[in-house]
């Protein structure tokens, strides 16, 4: 661990629908550490092109869209959660639709560099989790923790299918499931920055774990680290 960092730095990679956001914020509740959701990040950017109306393959507009587009993170409630432009678009951003467009946007090498320089100066002071496809083996390679959570891409369409029927939307299960598949396919073959477990990542498949299941292993991890570098868990 950095001796200049307050804290470990820790990653969560793996693909749409693993349970990475929601155990990335208990994890980050449990060890009072900053939660920085870079998913959320590119969805907002992808959920702004779409206001624009602007197709994702014009690469300029996107690019000039997302420099203009001011991202932040805010807590509501012990939550975190996503702005742009001010808006609080966290509950805007999860749709099937803005799921796709934001693989197409994310495997645009200037997108990601853009966005790249931001998450790296918001996690480099330590005592943060990030939680993506690409924290583990570009944003922060030298990562104290590095977990790779994943699950059947069957188990993943059915809790996507799940939590979009709970929200009221008219969803097909096999439907939700093709693309969860279809984003895997998109994410594993981008050109840049493909979704790839970091060698000295932990993988973690979740398929038949339940949450408080993978979190505990989690933190067992994470406390084991801590006590090899002479820190405490709890800050």
């Amino acid at each position: 661990m950095n001796r200049d960092r307050n804290g470990l730095i820790v990653a969560i990679d793996g693909p749409s629908g693993a349970g990475k956001s929601t155990i990335t914020r208990q994890l980050a509740s449990i060890l009072s550490y900053i939660y920085i959701d870079t998913g959320a990040m590119y969805r907002a950017l992808a959920l702004a092109v779409s206001r624009a109306g602007v197709s994702a393959d014009a690469d300029q507009q996107v690019l000039e869209i997302c420099r203009q587009s001011e991202l932040a993170f805010v807590r509501e409630n012990g939550v975190s959660r996503i702005t742009l432009n001010g808006e609080d678009v966290a509950d805007l951003i999860r749709s099937p639709e803005i799921s796709l467009l934001t693989s197409r946007i994310a495997c645009k090498k200037a997108v990601r560099e853009l966005l790249l320089v931001k998450q790296r100066e918001m996690g480099k002071g330590g005592g943060v989790i990030l939680e993506g496809r690409d924290i583990g083996t570009v944003v922060f390679p030298d990562a104290d923790v590095k977990f790779f959570l994943s699950a059947s891409a069957e188990e993943r369409g059915r809790r996507r299918y799940l939590e979009l029927k709970a929200k009221g939307e008219a969803v097909d299960l096999d439907q939700t499931v093709a693309e969860v598949i279809a984003r895997d396919l998109q994410d594993e073959n981008r050109d840049h920055a493909p979704l790839r477990q970091a060698e000295d990542a932990i993988a973690v498949d979740s398929t038949s774990l339940s949450i408080g299941e993978v979190v505990d292993g989690m933190v067992q991890v994470i406390e084991d680290r801590l006590m090899i570098a002479g820190e405490s868990a709890w800050k």
